[in-house]
């Protein structure tokens, strides 16, 4: 008989954990079965205040629980390829917390282990899956705004806790990995080619980790892009789209809801575009579930997180050598 749900297990008990647990419990195809922390009291707490079956003691005792089918790997940067390959290793699937690694070598490392273990491992990018950002993928790639020119994109906030992993260089903090890293994957889902060179600069904190980016991207056929993220600058987010015709503004382009507005403007006038969306990461658990149960591949591939973090890295290089890097 066909496998009629997929058991999920969320690895800690992580902040993020909340936007995942609504979506599993409303779908049909996925249940939340367990919690895992590096305590049993810890865990036990968790499970009871968010009504959870099952709670493990240890990271390994849920791995190794046959009855577990997919895990959620929220933890901090620097620990996402450690545990992603342990849990393919115990026959997990995963959806792994973006970045899906620090480096291109871990992130080779995770494809062997899928490869090696015929498991689905996918990068938790949620506004991937948004039915407002495959309009905005079909208006670009529909001609509407003419040839494309220009990608401009920022995420920023305010970091006030001194004490979050993100502030700490060891495990994989700064304004680049936590949330520069989605204008980046905005722009090369838009142009559907990888950057050929990059620059960077940043505002180094005193711990060492980028307080604040700013990036631009060079890509084949003279389309260029330009982002800026930050933990020291009021909250933003947006996306402009220039082509040679028309322009495309997305203002809520990283966690869209159910009801957004695009702004497509040519010669002076600005047309509004509706677009009904849905529960925003609803569809990274229903395209684990396709990969899973259907054999779909999912829609933020390996390659594609491996191209991501490669142009992390070369903008952090482009950064501390204060030169343009080739990526080609």
């Amino acid at each position: 008989m066909p496998q009629q749900f997929l058991k999920w297990g969320l690895l800690s008990t992580a902040k993020s954990n909340r936007a995942l647990i609504l979506p599993l419990r409303a779908s049909k195809r996925n249940r939340l079965v367990a919690v895992a922390s590096r305590t049993a009291a810890q865990a036990e707490a968790y499970a009871s205040e968010w009504n959870i079956p099952r709670a493990f003691g240890s990271y390994e005792a849920m791995l190794a629980d046959p009855e577990i089918d997919v895990i959620y790997n929220p933890l901090p940067n620097h620990l996402h390829a450690e545990w992603t390959i342990k849990a393919l290793q115990r026959g997990k699937h995963v959806l792994c917390e973006k970045p899906l690694a620090l480096s291109v070598a871990d992130v080779d490392a995770i494809i062997s282990a899928a490869k090696n273990t015929g498991k689905v491992v996918a990068e938790a990018f949620m506004y991937r899956h948004h039915p407002q950002t495959l309009k905005v993928k079909e208006i670009a790639d529909s001609g509407a705004l003419g040839q494309l020119r220009l990608i401009r994109g920022a995420f920023t906030y305010t970091l006030t806790r001194t004490d979050n992993y993100r502030n700490d260089p060891k495990m994989g903090g700064g304004s680049i990995w936590d949330v520069g890293c989605y204008p980046i994957s905005y722009a090369r889902m838009i142009v559907a080619a990888e950057p050929k060179e990059v620059v960077g600069w940043q505002v180094t904190g005193l711990r060492g980790i980028d307080e604040a980016f700013y990036g631009q991207m060079r890509f084949p056929g003279d389309i260029y892009a330009q982002f800026d993220c930050s933990f020291i600058s009021p909250f933003r987010a947006y996306i402009e789209i220039v082509g040679s015709d028309a322009t495309l503004r997305v203002p809520v382009p990283f966690t869209p809801g159910k009801n957004e507005k695009l702004y497509l403007t040519r010669d002076g006038n600005t047309d509004t575009i509706r677009v009904r969306g849905q529960e925003l990461y609803i569809g990274e658990v229903e395209d684990i579930a396709d990969a899973v149960m259907l054999g779909n591949p999912p829609r933020v591939s390996l390659a594609d997180s491996r191209a991501n973090i490669a142009t992390v890295v070369a903008l952090l290089e482009s950064a501390r050598r204060n030169k343009n890097i080739s990526l080609d």
